[in-house]
C-alpha cells in the first residue's frame, strides 16, 4: 500500500491531467458525477487532512509567529488582489471574473501540504498555515469576495461562510479529534491518505470539467492564461517575500507554495452556492485545480535543486 501511495503521490499530476483531458474532450465519461457530489469529495479530504493533525503541528503558532503571520497576509492579501487584477486587466466577463477572485480569496489546500513534502520544504510552517488560513476563511473568504466583486456582483456572504464552515472546518475537526483518541487505528491507515486524497481531487475535478466542458473550450485561451498567470505570480510572490524575509531554504519552499496553490476545490463548490446564476464562476476553479497540480509537480523539481536546512527538514508527510 505505501508503494501504490507513493506512486501516486508521485505521478498526481498526470493523473489529474489525464482524467481531466478525457472529462474535456469525452464529457459523457464523467457526466454521471452530479456536482453537487464535490462538497462531499471535498470533505473526505479535509477529513483526511485533519486525520494526520496533532497538537504539536499547531506549537507553530507559537513558535514561529512571524512566518506564520507572514504567509496568512500574503494568502489573503498577494493572491485575491493578483486575481482582480488580472481579470480586469484581460477583460474577464462577470461570471469568470468572479470564478478567478473566488478561487484568490481561497485558502491554501491539502495538496500544498504534499509538495511541500515532496520539495523536502519545510512541512510543519505549510501545515501550520493551511490551518490557520482555512480557520480565517469563513469570515475572510466571504469578506475580500465582497470588497472585490460588490460592483460587479451579488456575494451571499451567509451561504457562503456556511459552507465553509460545513465543507472545511467540520471535517478537519472531526478528523483533528479521532486523530487525537485514536491514533493507533488512524496511523494503520495512513498509507492509504494519499490515495484516498488524490481519487478525491480527481473525481472532483472531473465532474467539474465534464459538466462545464462546452463553457471551457468556448472561453478559449485567455482564462488559461489568467489561471496560469495567477497561479505562477503567487509562486513567484512567495519566493521574493521570503527571500527579502531571509528565511531559510526550507521556508522559502513553504511559503511560496503555500501562497500559489489554493484550495481551487473549494472554491468551485462556493461558486455553486455563492454565484448560481453565474455558471462560468465554475471553470477558473476547476482549470486552476488541474493547472497548480501540475505546476507544483513541476515546482518539486526546482525546489529539489535549492539547499536545505537540516534543523527544517520535514521529518513526515501530514497530508
Amino acid at each position: 500500500m505505501k508503494a501504490i501511495s507513493g506512486f501516486v503521490g508521485k505521478y498526481m499530476a498526470f493523473i489529474v491531467l489525464g482524467f481531466s483531458t478525457l472529462a474535456l474532450f469525452v464529457p459523457e465519461t464523467f457526466q454521471w458525477l452530479d456536482t453537487s457530489w464535490t462538497n462531499y469529495f471535498l470533505m473526505i479530504i479535509m477529513l483526511g487532512m485533519g486525520l494526520t493533525l496533532k497538537l504539536e503541528d499547531f506549537a507553530i503558532v507559537f513558535k514561529r509567529p512571524r512566518d506564520l503571520i507572514t504567509g496568512c497576509i500574503a494568502q489573503f492579501t498577494v493572491m485575491p488582489l493578483l486575481a482582480f487584477v488580472l481579470g480586469k486587466a484581460f477583460g474577464l466577463e462577470a461570471g469568470l471574473l468572479a470564478g478567478v477572485i473566488l478561487v484568490g480569496t481561497c485558502p491554501g489546500g491539502t495538496a500544498s501540504n504534499v509538495i511541500t513534502y515532496l520539495s523536502k520544504g519545510d512541512v510543519a510552517l505549510s501545515v501550520g498555515m493551511t490551518s490557520v488560513n482555512t480557520l480565517l476563511a469563513p469570515v475572510l473568504t466571504p469578506a475580500i469576495t465582497y470588497l472585490l466583486l460588490r460592483t460587479s456582483v451579488t456575494v451571499d456572504v451567509v451561504s457562503m461562510f456556511l459552507s465553509i464552515v460545513k465543507v472545511v472546518i467540520v471535517p478537519i475537526a472531526l478528523g483533528f479529534l479521532i486523530n487525537r483518541f485514536w491514533g493507533t487505528y488512524t496511523r494503520r491507515v495512513s498509507d492509504m491518505l494519499p490515495i484516498i486524497s488524490v481519487a478525491a481531487i480527481t473525481l472532483i475535478v472531473a465532474a467539474i470539467i465534464s459538466h462545464n466542458a462546452e463553457r471551457i473550450l468556448e472561453t478559449g485561451v485567455i482564462v488559461f492564461v489568467v489561471v496560469i498567470l495567477h497561479n505562477l505570480l503567487g509562486f513567484a510572490v512567495g519566493l521574493i517575500l521570503s527571500s527579502l524575509l531571509r528565511l531559510p531554504p526550507a521556508r522559502k519552499k513553504a511559503l511560496s507554495i503555500e501562497i500559489g496553490m489554493q484550495n481551487s476545490g473549494l472554491a468551485t463548490s462556493l461558486a455553486v452556492t455563492a454565484f448560481p446564476n453565474l455558471a462560468m464562476a465554475t471553470v477558473p476553479g476547476a482549470i486552476f485545480s488541474v493547472w497548480h497540480n501540475i505546476s507544483g509537480s513541476m515546482l518539486v523539481g526546482l525546489f529539489r535543486l535549492m539547499g536545505d536546512d537540516e534543523a527544517d527538514e520535514p521529518d513526515r508527510l501530514t497530508a
